[in-house]
């Protein structure tokens, strides 16, 4: 497939809608041509577990993949991230959430545990750490779920600078992008996310985020665009 020299300058969800995944992966590519090629290797072997992992996976309209390659573009375009643990755990940030027992194997106790370990061995104890940051915990079935989501969040990113890029990436993709989606997910994600704005606004702006003041800012005009399409899908009269 050929695709268009501005690939590189393209907003990624329209890479998604004309392209699709093999846009995306396009994309990714160009986006690690900055690396060395180590980190090349690194890069591309997890994202080769990721696709594994989820390849059976569905996020509404798309593949799963979608979602994981433009977390890790968007921290390399938009946020200039270049340490690639970092950017790896970007890649692999939901599979011990989704597929423990894909990573763990068979028959053991605590698949969570014992899928985190595979990753310390895979990719470093730096990159597990960073995963387990964002990966969500068993939850009370009597309490909200989505309170003790964003209680979860605020908690774990409050000791990982690192974790909050990883989260806030994949959350530009879930809450900017709301409007991607489609039928009832629509209301219940943005009534998910919306309570996790100024959540992130205080991650953000926090000194020992890792971050360069110009990105910070392109992050809060990014939270404000969020906070615009919750407010018309769960403010505005039907």
């Amino acid at each position: 497939m050929e695709f268009p020299s501005y690939l590189a300058t393209m907003p990624m969800h329209a890479i998604t809608e004309i392209h699709g995944e093999p846009g995306l992966l396009e994309r990714f590519r160009l986006e690690i041509r900055a690396f060395d090629p180590a980190a090349r290797d690194r890069l591309t072997a997890a994202l080769d577990l990721a696709a594994e992992l989820h390849r059976d996976d569905r996020r509404v309209r798309e593949p799963y993949l979608n979602h994981l390659l433009r977390v890790a573009i968007r921290m390399m375009h938009h946020y200039q991230v270049r340490d690639v643990d970092v950017i790896v755990a970007g890649l692999l940030h939901d599979a011990v959430e989704d597929h423990p027992d894909e990573l763990a194997g068979v028959g053991v106790a605590d698949p969570t545990a014992a899928a985190l370990v595979t990753l310390t061995a895979r990719f470093g104890p730096r990159v597990a750490r960073l995963v387990a940051a964002v990966t969500n915990p068993a939850y009370d079935p009597d309490r909200d779920r989505n309170a003790q989501y964003r209680e979860h969040v605020a908690a774990s990113l409050d000791r990982e600078p690192w974790a909050r890029v990883i989260k806030v990436s994949d959350f530009t993709d879930n809450g900017v992008g709301v409007v991607y989606t489609i039928g009832p997910k629509v209301a219940r994600s943005a009534a998910k996310y919306r309570p996790l704005v100024p959540v992130f606004r205080d991650l953000i702006s926090r000194p020992d985020t890792p971050l360069s003041a110009p990105v910070k800012r392109h992050i809060f005009a990014q939270l404000d665009l969020a906070e615009e399409r919750f407010s018309a899908i769960l403010d505005q009269p039907n």
